[in-house]
């Protein structure tokens, strides 16, 4: 592999600088790929983008970027897209910045000002090598700069048609997965989180070997499809998504859910019934496992009252230590207080509630027997 550093004015880096969204983003005269698959979108807060420029217009030293170059001779934008499209951005009008407190952007510039912005030299270093040694190169440069997330170093490894047609779905500023998964999915698009999601549910979890199965595939249709059909179950069985219930639903694991229990025969409008009476029960520690609980019959979810210390104590003493499991395994044996656990006499489901009334102390034995724990 070969490495040099170039420093290239940014006239040139910026030199037929094109942004055609889906299509991509390409500079350095349509050799620089600047957004090749692996990038992530544009996340640069304006005051991070202004002091790029701010940077530039001073003569201050700019942190390195890096180039590869393809087989075809042309480039990538490896690391550095976050300032590169700052740059290319400015240069084109997209923004001002504040200039000895006016706001101005490149053309309110004097013609002095914009030769010294653009004669501006970059670092930059550029790779050759076959792809193993770029994507390893790549790695490791990724260490020392703002950290890609999992997905974002997926899409590294599997480019192709698939991705390109995924990220149009998931992974774009308003991208209609986003769009229609507003109240119910968690994560940030151009981040990459809401295709992470979509590809765990519709993997069960493999994301790695779906995409290599389907990195060549001409479209994601099929992931679309299936994030479609997540989002209309879930309308269908839970359609009241007022504001209150917003905090509940959003970044459940929605598709897992619909894996598993879209077959079932389920009444929205007793789920609703269940669902209001289970918000109004003080024993429900865990409001946003309602919907899991519903859905799996699971009480683990509901994270259950437990009963206090004191109460525990009290009745302990009051069953002098003896265990009252039932068929007990101990024998209704005596153990030390730190050997057992409260349980329910009448169980939360059959209306129990966590009061001294309905607690007893079983060995941790038979309790957890009895629990299924």
């Amino acid at each position: 592999m070969i490495i040099k550093l170039h420093n290239i004015p940014i006239r040139e880096v910026i030199a037929g600088y094109k942004d055609s969204a889906e299509e991509g983003i390409v500079g350095y005269h349509g050799q620089l790929n600047i957004r090749p698959a692996y990038q992530r979108e544009f996340i640069y807060k304006p005051k991070q983008r202004d002091e790029v420029i701010q940077t530039v217009r001073k003569n201050f030293p700019l942190n390195t970027m890096y180039w590869v170059k393809t087989d075809d001779g042309n480039f990538e934008l490896m690391d550095g897209q976050q300032r590169t499209l700052s740059i290319c951005q400015y240069k084109n009008g997209d923004f001002s910045i504040d200039w000895d407190g006016h706001p101005r952007g490149f053309n309110n510039l004097t013609h002095e000002e914009q030769e010294q912005i653009l004669d501006y030299k970059l670092s930059i270093y550029i790779c050759e090598g076959n792809n193993k040694e770029r994507l390893d190169w790549f790695t490791i440069i990724n260490i020392a700069s703002i950290k890609l997330t999992d997905q974002e170093l997926r899409n590294a490894t599997y480019t192709g048609p698939w991705l390109t047609d995924a990220k149009r779905w998931f992974s774009k500023k308003g991208a209609p997965a986003a769009a229609i998964g507003d109240k119910l999915v968690s994560g940030a698009a151009i981040r990459q989180e809401i295709l992470e999601k979509a590809l765990k549910w519709i993997s069960n979890g493999q994301i790695e070997q779906y995409m290599q199965k389907h990195q060549h595939d001409p479209n994601a249709g099929e992931l679309w499809q299936y994030f479609q059909a997540v989002i209309d179950w879930v309308n269908r069985i839970f359609p009241n998504q007022k504001s209150n219930r917003v905090k509940l639903m959003k970044g459940l694991e929605w598709g897992k859910f619909y894996n598993k229990h879209k077959g079932d025969n389920l009444n929205s409008q007793d789920l609703e019934k269940r669902i209001v009476e289970l918000i109004d029960d003080d024993e429900v520690q865990n409001q946003k496992g309602i919907y899991e609980y519903l859905l799996t019959g699971d009480e683990r979810a509901l994270s259950l009252r437990e009963f206090d210390e004191k109460t525990k104590v009290k009745k302990y003493e009051e069953q002098k230590g003896i265990c009252v499991a039932k068929n007990a395994v101990c024998g209704n044996a005596h153990f030390e207080f730190d050997e057992m656990e409260a349980d329910h006499i009448e169980p939360w489901h059959q209306g129990g509630k966590t009061v001294y009334e309905n607690c007893k102390m079983l060995c941790k034995h038979d309790n957890r027997i009895k629990s299924g724990k």
